[in-house]
């Protein structure tokens, strides 16, 4: 199926080259694995190299590049990931992403701590914006 059938809520809202970077890596994904799961996770992992999530949608990143220590690898494995959270980004980058989003207790927080709980908000926004 297209990929822009396929199009998460989260991309869907975010910016027009979010949706095309998603759809085009979907597609490709498509082409070479066939569609499914697989597909999704290469489309998302194409999207992480250049957006980070905010809340409950995709905003481009400072700067290019792996988002976590699984999307660095050449052939990820099996593992969880920062879902979408730039874990690379420094961590007054992260403190100001926290503030937006209204993180409760960021200013006492390490820089693992700050992914985490990002990543925290950032799924109860996206659940919120599909109710």
């Amino acid at each position: 199926m297209p990929g822009r059938q396929e199009l998460p809520s989260t991309v869907e809202r975010s910016s027009a080259k979010a949706q095309r970077t998603w759809i085009k890596a979907h597609d490709s994904a498509v082409d070479t694995y066939g569609e499914g799961e697989r597909a999704h996770r290469t489309a998302f992992s194409a999207l992480k190299h250049s957006f980070e999530k905010v809340g409950d949608h995709w905003e481009p990143k400072e700067h290019k590049g792996p988002s976590d220590k699984q999307a660095a690898r050449s052939t990820p494995a099996q593992g969880s990931t920062a879902g979408g959270v730039d874990a690379n980004a420094s961590k007054q980058h992260l403190y100001e992403i926290a503030k937006r989003l209204d993180v409760p207790g960021r200013s006492t927080m390490g820089k693992s701590e700050l992914v985490a709980a990002i990543h925290k908000a950032n799924e109860r926004a996206t659940e919120s914006a599909r109710n």
